[in-house]
């Protein structure tokens, strides 16, 4: 993994590369005179948005390709960096992704292609989410800043009140199933596909389980997970699942999504794109009245915003102009006309603070959600507070593993404190196995 850190892909560009050929891109090419930047992206709506912007540029067109979502577009842009060719301009990264990829240097940082020129048009979060070290290696997209959903109608049929912090959630969950209630008031996921949620909700309560900073030491990691806070949460949502209070099923499959629409569960905590998936999903208990309230805290007094997902773009260390594909990357979603694609086609909640904070979107009715403004009742002072969080080069393990040991403590085979010791354990021995110094 460290073998590639010392480089500086910052400048020059793809060299010989041929260019991009118009027959692959998965768009129509509308000004066929203009250079092409290719991009891999897996967005909604996405060939709407390319549509948009090679319409309003004759410097530049867009050529897109869907190469996969998630880890399918990641294991074949890892073999592009193997190789040293095959690699897109522009890559859609999620952001706890872009560390992993810039200690490669597979990732151009876009501090020389005006990178502070835009810093200010995103959240500090946001920000600090593409950043990394001194270097800024993507353009925010999207975001997950954290809020709940809930079935109104059912909490009106067994009385139950819209919890505010997580005692008052607990006790929910109790109160519904006294009330004989034939689901449960929400699901804790601890597959692979739930990694990243069950983080959010330990990041809430203080867990940053790394401390890393490519610039300064990229081979330098700090690994922080076995904590009084990390047991804390492990323990109150193992004793939720042990009394059947809660769900313990997969996340993202068809088990669980039927039961989001059923009224299986009472409750969807959920990002600001679970509005979108919900939507999106078929079916649905015919009179279900979905509302959307601030995520419970642990401490009302002191609350802590958590984001969970959300994307950006990338320029590869091999793109043919990097200072084109960074005009892409800082473009293609920077403007209203693309976001309103993006917002209403899409379900994404913006980065961009232009629309993140226009009337426009502050004002936007649900009608899925009985007419709220999602927006500005949850989600927008959800992205105002999230500060940002430090993701590691050995993300994908640390997930992969936190997964196992979550769900067996899940099962009962072990304790909470069990599985904290033993993801700080592996976490600790693959890092140094991969050449990292743990600090």
């Amino acid at each position: 993994m460290l073998t590639a850190c010392s480089s500086d892909a910052s400048t020059g560009g793809g060299g010989d590369a041929a260019p991009v050929d118009a027959s692959s891109c998965t768009n129509t090419i509308v000004n066929a005179d203009a250079p092409l930047v290719s991009v891999w992206a897996w967005y909604p709506a996405f060939e709407a948005v390319v549509d948009e912007f090679n319409s309003t540029h004759d410097d530049v067109q867009v050529c897109w390709t869907n190469a996969g979502q998630g880890q399918e577009e990641y294991t074949k842009f890892s073999t592009t960096i193997e190789a040293g060719s095959g690699a897109p301009d522009v890559v859609m990264l999620e952001t706890d992704q872009i560390n992993s990829f810039a200690l490669r240097d597979a990732l151009v940082d876009l501090n020389g292609f005006g990178a502070a020129d835009i810093e200010d048009d995103y959240t500090a979060g946001a920000w600090a989410d593409v950043s990394a070290g001194d270097g800024v290696y993507a353009v925010p997209v999207d975001g997950g800043p954290m809020g709940l959903l809930y079935r109104q109608d059912i909490l009106d049929q067994y009385g139950i009140a819209v919890p505010t912090t997580w005692d008052e959630f607990a006790a929910a969950a109790q109160q519904l199933k006294d009330a004989g209630a034939p689901g449960v008031l929400t699901n804790f996921p601890t597959n692979r596909d739930g990694a990243a949620f069950v983080q959010a909700l330990l990041n809430q309560a203080g867990v940053e389980p790394f401390d890393y900073d490519l610039g300064e030491s990229p081979t330098g990691l700090g690994v922080d997970i076995d904590t009084p806070d990390e047991v804390k949460v492990l323990t109150y949502w193992n004793d939720l699942v042990s009394k059947k209070l809660v769900a313990n099923d997969d996340a993202f499959t068809p088990d669980a999504n039927t039961k989001l629409v059923d009224g299986s569960y009472a409750m969807y905590v959920a990002a600001a794109w679970g509005p979108g998936y919900l939507q999106g999903l078929q079916g649905g208990s015919e009179g279900a009245q979905w509302r959307a309230a601030p995520l419970p805290q642990w401490d009302a007094s002191d609350p802590k915003q958590v984001n969970w997902g959300g994307s950006a773009f990338a320029v590869t260390s091999q793109a043919r102009d990097q200072e084109l594909a960074a005009e892409v990357a800082k473009g293609i979603f920077g403007t209203e006309a693309a976001w309103k694609i993006g917002i209403e086609q899409g379900a994404l909640f913006p980065l961009w603070k232009p629309i993140l904070e226009s009337d426009y979107f502050k004002d936007l009715e649900y009608p899925f959600f009985g007419g709220q403004q999602i927006n500005s009742d949850v989600f927008l002072a959800a992205a105002s507070g999230y500060e940002g969080f430090t993701y590691s080069p050995v993300q994908n393990y640390f997930y992969d593993q936190q997964a196992e040991q979550t769900a067996s403590m899940a099962r009962g085979e072990i304790t909470p404190e069990e599985a904290a010791t033993s993801i700080q354990d592996a976490v600790d021995s693959y890092a140094t196995e991969q050449g990292f110094e743990l600090k």
